[in-house]
C-alpha cells in the first residue's frame, strides 16, 4: 500500500487549495523564512539516511558517475521539457488566474508553474522516498516530505492559484509507478543494497537542502541517475570487490 505516496499527494492537494484561498495575504517574510526551514529539514532528512549506508565507496562512485551521466544526457533539461507538456491541461485555469492578477505575465507564470511541477513530480527526495517506501515499506521520508510539501504548495498557490493543487495528479502517477516498480525489484535486493540506496538518496537530499537554501546550485535532477546505478554497484562491490579487500 503506497501510504507515503498518497499522503504526499494529499498534502500537495490540500496545500494548493489552502494557498489559493489565502491569496496574497501570506507575508513575503514568512515565505522567505519557511523556505530556509524547508532547506534545513531536507538536509536533516539526508543526514539521517546517509548514516545508514553500507558501502561508502559504492555510494560515492554511483553519485559521481550517475551525475556525470545526468549532466551529459541533460537529464534535468529533458525532465523539465517533459513536465512542461503538462501545461496545456492546466491552461484554462492558468489564464483565469492570470486574468485576476495583472502583476504576473503569462510567460512568467508558466515558467514558475513548470518549476513547481518539477519540484513536486521529479524531486530527488520524492523519487528516493517512493523507492524506499516500495523496497522496505518504510514511509518516513515521504511522510516528512508531505509535511514540507503542504506548506510549499500553500506558498506557491498564493501566487499561482488553484492549479498548484492539480499537480497532485501527475505526482501520484509518477511516484505511484516508482513505488510499484520498487515492489517488483525488492525480492532481488539485499540489506546492503537497500542501505546503500538510502545513503545515495541521503546525499541527494543534502544537495536538495543546499539548493533550497540557495547556498549551492547542485544539479539535483541530473543526480537522479545515481539512484539507478547504486543498487547494481552495491551488489558488485559487496559480492566481488569487498571479499578481495
Amino acid at each position: 500500500m503506497p501510504v507515503g505516496v498518497i499522503m504526499n499527494c494529499l498534502a500537495v492537494l490540500a496545500g494548493g487549495i489552502l494557498g489559493a484561498a489565502l491569496g496574497n495575504s501570506v507575508p513575503g517574510r514568512l515565505k522567505t523564512q519557511l523556505n530556509m526551514i524547508f532547506g534545513l529539514c531536507a538536509m536533516g532528512m539526508g543526514i539521517n539516511t546517509v548514516i545508514q549506508l553500507a558501502n561508502l565507496p559504492a555510494v560515492i562512485f554511483s553519485v559521481i558517475v550517475g551525475t556525470a551521466i545526468g549532466v551529459l544526457l541533460r537529464f534535468e533539461e529533458r525532465v523539465t521539457r517533459l513536465l512542461a507538456g503538462l501545461r496545456k491541461p492546466f491552461g484554462r485555469l492558468m489564464r483565469i488566474n492570470n486574468a485576476s492578477d495583472g502583476k504576473t505575465g503569462e510567460a512568467e507564470y508558466m515558467a514558475e508553474f513548470v518549476t513547481v511541477l518539477v519540484l513536486f513530480c521529479a524531486s530527488a527526495n520524492g523519487i528516493y522516498g517512493a523507492l524506499d517506501s516500495g523496497f522496505s515499506g518504510e514511509h518516513t521520508i515521504l511522510i516528512s516530505k508531505s509535511i514540507m510539501d503542504l506548506f510549499t504548495a500553500m506558498i506557491f498557490a498564493c501566487s499561482l492559484g488553484g492549479a498548484v493543487s492539480l499537480i497532485s495528479i501527475p505526482q501520484f502517477i509518477i511516484l505511484g509507478l516508482i513505488f510499484c516498480l520498487a515492489t517488483v525489484i525488492y525480492p532481488l535486493t539485499t540489506p546492503e543494497m537497500i542501505n546503500d540506496l538510502r545513503g545515495c538518496g541521503g546525499l541527494l537530499l543534502i544537495a536538495t537542502g543546499f539548493r533550497i537554501l540557495k547556498l549551492r546550485e547542485f544539479p539535483v535532477v541530473d543526480m537522479i541517475p545515481a539512484m539507478i546505478l547504486i543498487m547494481p554497484v552495491s551488489a558488485f562491490w559487496t559480492g566481488v570487490i569487498a571479499p578481495l579487500l
